[in-house]
């Protein structure tokens, strides 16, 4: 039983150490850019193939470079989840990944033919493995609530200047505000700011003050909603910003605290260990009576242990050793990690006696 126990702990160490290696690779900044150039090529092969000379020429290597580029992908997604296991899906990007990958396995023959035309997701993958794309999507998501109340804002201005545009305009230019749905379509168009001169135009011809009205609509709808919805993204900016950074900040002191405590938990084994050599020493030095004692030196040099010991010899047994480590060394190291403590909590402005 001790023996399966032991060769148990010994394939979990091992599978430790693999995982850790596979987390390393995948995180790795070459793995990074080998899988940005691969997901690049995918996206040019993809568009290749909507050619129908480009295909009759060349598309055996198309498809290879597909097959190929699949095929890394499938290998990637496989080691993350081996580095990660089910921490794999706590990642949103990891999903959309292991999504568009899946997509791709499924066969492209009868009803499933049409998910063909979705391979093409995979080049959003340069999304997820571009850190700067990334963060602008993070940060368009984080900005999604604030804009929610700004599209309803603009829903309620766009819905009372139809009212009103059908009331003024509908009966010169019913060809534009001749009902609500048309006056809103008509007005939505003047906010995106296509041919909206010529729409004014055509009601100022029967409407001279119409002006009034458009310019008001204009800015209401254009330069206000639009400086909100760009101060609602700077502000979602910031505050993913901030997460960030106290994340940051929260990992950096939980590993000062892990590095801390394996210096603390060192230093009572040391001090451990000193007590307990401390007996030894002092039977050993202050306990010679003239009977054989057995010492044990540094080096090669060992005394004959049938002779009586000097007092000089007896001193020198502070060179008793356990484990390979002489009580001076243990004591040396003990300092050091001592001071080595005393200096982090120094640093940190804890003062502990």
């Amino acid at each position: 039983m001790p023996v399966l126990t032991t060769a148990w702990c010994r394939i979990r160490r091992i599978s430790v150490l693999q995982r850790e290696r596979a987390r390393k690779l995948v995180d790795s900044p070459r793995f990074q850019k080998f899988i940005v150039a691969i997901i690049l090529v995918n996206a040019v092969s993809l568009g290749a193939e909507t050619s129908d000379y480009l295909m009759s020429v060349a598309g055996g290597l198309i498809s290879f470079v597909d097959s190929v580029a699949l095929l890394i992908f499938v290998i990637e997604m496989l080691l993350k989840l081996y580095a990660y296991r089910l921490g794999y899906f706590r990642d949103p990007w990891n999903c959309f990944d292991f999504a568009v990958v899946g997509v791709a396995l499924l066969p492209a023959s009868g009803g499933l033919s049409v998910l063909r035309a979705f391979r093409i997701l995979r080049a959003l993958r340069l999304v997820s493995a571009t850190p700067s794309m990334r963060k602008v999507v993070t940060n368009l998501l984080a900005a999604l609530p604030g804009m929610g109340s700004i599209l309803g804002l603009l829903a309620l201005v766009l819905y009372v200047a139809a009212v009103m545009a059908t009331k003024l305009f509908g009966g010169v230019t019913p060809e534009y505000f001749g009902s609500l749905g048309t006056s809103m379509w008509t007005l939505f168009q003047i906010m995106t700011g296509e041919a909206w001169p010529d729409i004014a135009r055509t009601v100022m011809d029967e409407k001279p003050l119409a002006w009034i009205f458009f310019l008001g609509y204009i800015l209401i709808s254009t330069f206000v909603v639009l400086n909100l919805f760009l101060a609602v993204m700077v502000s979602a900016a910031d505050d993913v910003r901030e997460d960030e950074n106290r994340e940051r900040h929260e990992q950096e002191t939980s590993d000062e605290n892990a590095a801390y405590t394996a210096i603390l938990t060192e230093l009572t084994a040391l001090r451990a260990e000193v007590r307990a050599l401390q007996p030894a020493a002092h039977s050993l030095t202050n306990g010679h009576n003239g009977t054989r004692t057995t010492v044990i030196y540094s080096g090669n040099h060992r005394p004959d242990p049938h002779r009586q010991l000097s007092d000089a010899e007896i001193t020198q047994a502070v060179l008793l050793y356990r484990g390979g480590e002489s009580i001076t060394s243990i004591a040396d190291r003990l300092g050091a990690t001592t001071a080595t403590v005393r200096a982090g909590l120094q640093r940190r402005g804890i003062r502990r006696h």
